[in-house]
């Protein structure tokens, strides 16, 4: 049984959705005459709370500011786009634009260092269920539970857990600790050669992969072990000839591998 309080509260309600609903209805009716800027500003003021909120939920991902400031824009663009005539809400409109600017926004600009699109979707997901996971748990959950959320394996959660360090930047004219004066641009070395020796090594692994088993070992023995032809042959029970034969051979592979790859699209 339904008390008169509870039926009272519920009358209110529908009143105020009703007085939103009409003063909607007013502002879009006058904005499809006039398009003034008076009038979009009045949308915008009665819609802003929901750009707002929307916002609130990323609060953690990045600067709060900087996320209203997008949610408005979202707002805007929503404005721009609703069609009065269809008989909708605007909100059936505004929450899914102002919501794709958002995770526009932190999908391409909200980190400090890109890692790649996919692991930026997986982050965001991952912190939701770990949010999620930790209200339902009342703890920190594991990376097997969050990988089983997330419906993902242990080592994506992990790659992605890592790549969420990238967020943010911290200034290099920034001091190590409060009782450490010293900036933490003093600590970085000088120039690392070895960087262009490890792109280099990644690239031969990945080109390497294109080879026979059979050429991978003879090119390893010969390059990486520094074994002579006739050594290499001892060892595989070949020939010096075919050795050498095998050697070319592979080489040639891999120029057409990338040639291959460094071909201009058709």
């Amino acid at each position: 049984m339904v008390s008169t309080a509870d039926s009272g509260r519920v009358a209110e309600n529908d009143r105020r959705y009703q007085a939103l609903h009409d003063s909607e209805r007013r502002l879009f009716a006058r904005f499809a005459v006039d398009h003034s800027p008076a009038t979009r500003d009045a949308i915008v003021a009665q819609f802003m709370p929901l750009a707002r909120k929307l916002a609130w939920r990323y609060r953690d991902v990045d600067d709060i500011e900087d996320l209203q400031q997008i949610a408005a824009i979202g707002l805007l663009k929503a404005i721009n786009r609703f069609e009065p005539r269809r008989g909708l809400a605007f909100s059936t409109l505004a929450f899914p634009t102002i919501l794709g600017e958002l995770r526009r926004h932190l999908r391409d600009r909200g980190w400090s260092v890109r890692p790649p699109r996919d692991i930026q979707t997986l982050a965001a997901r991952v912190d939701r269920d770990t949010s999620a996971l930790h209200a339902a748990l009342g703890r920190s959950p594991t990376v097997s539970e969050i990988a089983a959320r997330a419906e993902s394996t242990v080592e994506q959660i992990v790659e992605v857990l890592q790549a969420a360090t990238a967020r943010r930047a911290l200034s290099l004219d920034h001091s190590r600790n409060d009782d450490d004066a010293r900036t933490r641009g003093l600590e970085i070395a000088i120039d690392e050669t070895g960087f262009l020796e490890t792109e280099n090594a990644m690239l031969l692994d990945s080109l390497m992969r294109h080879l026979p088993q059979r050429e991978r070992r003879v090119l390893n023995l010969r390059f990486q072990e520094d074994l002579t032809q006739t050594q290499i042959g001892e060892i595989l029970g070949m020939t010096q000839m075919q050795v050498s034969r095998t050697i070319r051979a592979a080489l040639e592979r891999l120029q057409i591998t990338v040639g291959g790859r460094h071909a201009p699209a058709e």
